[in-house]
């Protein structure tokens, strides 16, 4: 029960490999929800806001997708970063 005497140790590699995997799938997935909900904006209002999913030509759609991406990296390392790993508990050997 020395659980409060531990310090927090940095993260192993392989976590943080996932949080930067799960990071730019989140992102590319947060893109894509958002491009949706500005497409249907544009269509109901007669807008001509310039986001859609076609990155390659246009710059905002392509700074939207870094900037979600990239938010998305950083939230997911920092939780890895603050979370300490599971530890499994070992069962007292019965006498």
């Amino acid at each position: 029960m020395n659980f409060m005497d531990n310090t927090t140790s940095t993260p192993g590699i392989l976590r943080l490999a996932s949080a930067v995997i799960l990071g730019i799938i989140v992102g590319f997935i947060l893109f894509l929800i958002v491009a949706l909900f500005i497409g249907m904006f544009n269509n109901w209002m007669g807008m001509d806001i310039p986001v859609g999913t076609d990155i390659a030509e246009n710059i905002l759609s392509a700074v939207l997708l870094v900037i979600f991406v990239i938010g998305s990296i950083a939230g997911f390392c920092w939780k890895v970063w603050t979370t300490p790993p599971t530890e499994e508990e070992e069962e007292a050997p019965v006498p």
